[in-house]
């Protein structure tokens, strides 16, 4: 794991709390996603930006990467197993997750919200209305900060993200592609701190 590190969120684009974001990101730039208060989720999904119906799959990376927990120099693959993101630098202790779905309406019934609650599956598919985009569905996210560990007998919890103010992940865009990042807005399990915030991003 790298030394800890901080950047600088004064020059980078804001994801509101409880909202989504998209933005289209060229073939070698890399995003860097930065948990500007240290517990925030974001989840993330990217798209081929020729192709919506090529898209970054956590399924066919895990058989790719053969982890739970990618690290530097992972490549995310899509769900035509070509390669879409590489991690390049992790500031953070390194714990993100690949296995649960983005919340959505559903979820938040089930755990007893009254009325519209904010969810990142309409996050993202808002977003990418905002830029004239469509997608058909929900592709599972990489939930960026999230702490789900796996124990030894195969159990998941929900627990608040160990990342530290300002710690950052960077994705480097191995083809064009549309980024997704929604500052996940769940408030009922304690995935973020029970307190959802603002997070930030750069492309270079």
């Amino acid at each position: 794991m790298n030394q800890i590190t901080q950047t600088d969120p004064a020059d980078a684009i804001l994801i509101p709390a409880r909202r989504g974001v998209a933005a289209y990101v060229q073939a070698g730039q890399t995003v860097t996603v930065i948990n500007t208060h240290g517990s925030q989720v974001v989840d993330t999904w990217a798209y081929n930006a020729k192709d919506m119906g090529e898209f970054m799959s956590m399924e066919h990376t895990r058989a790719a990467i053969l982890t739970l927990l990618p690290k530097e120099g992972d490549v995310f693959t899509t769900n035509k197993r070509q390669p879409i993101l590489t991690v390049v630098e992790d500031t953070t202790p390194g714990i993100h997750d690949t296995l649960i779905a983005a919340c959505d309406c559903h979820r938040y019934r089930q755990l007893g919200a009254v009325g519209y609650h904010d969810n990142c599956t309409d996050n993202l598919h808002q977003a990418l209305e905002a830029i004239a985009l469509e997608s058909t569905a929900t592709p599972s996210p990489l939930n960026l900060f999230m702490n789900v560990p796996v124990e030894n007998d195969g159990t998941l919890s929900f627990l608040p993200p160990v990342s530290k103010p300002g710690q950052f992940i960077s994705l480097r865009a191995e083809q064009d592609i549309v980024i997704v990042l929604s500052a996940c807005p769940q408030d009922m399990v304690p995935v973020n701190n029970m307190i959802p915030t603002e997070a930030h991003f750069k492309i270079r």
